[in-house]
């Protein structure tokens, strides 16, 4: 499982550390791409392809269902970890992210998110503001 949040620099080339505990859930590589809220998702490589499978089950007739995956599959890369541990994030999804220096790492169940510092904090203290009604609205799921 992923979890915990960690805070990274991006070197001038675009790499970025990532924290030992998340390598050892990641693999040898994983699938980075564009997420939801202006931050980045990775997926180990099982966990991808279990997705793949859900987004080709989407209706190529659907406009929005084809717009959705060209957007998703469109920036994917596959990372791998150099002798570091640092993965070289690729200029379009450093663009989608506005990640220029300091970023934050997070786990999340079975991805990990990669933030610009700034928007996960603005990000973070809604959430923190809003926790309960948050969880008020998620009663539906018996958490």
């Amino acid at each position: 499982m992923l979890m915990g949040e960690f805070h990274h620099s991006l070197d001038a080339k675009g790499r970025v550390i990532m924290p030992a505990k998340f390598r050892a859930e990641l693999g040898e590589s994983f699938v980075l791409t564009r997420g939801m809220d202006g931050c980045l998702f990775g997926y180990p490589m099982a966990k991808w392809q279990a997705l793949e499978a859900k987004l080709d089950q989407l209706p190529l007739t659907k406009k929005d269902a084809r717009a959705f995956v060209r957007f998703f599959y469109a920036a994917a890369t596959e990372q791998e970890f150099d002798k570091q541990g640092r993965i070289n994030i690729a200029k379009p999804l450093l663009s989608y992210a506005q990640l220029a220096k300091n970023c934050v790492i997070v786990g999340v169940s079975d991805r990990i998110e990669i933030w610009d510092e700034t928007r996960w904090t603005a990000f973070n203290d809604a959430a923190a503001d809003n926790f309960d009604e948050i969880s008020e609205n998620l009663m539906d799921f018996d958490l």
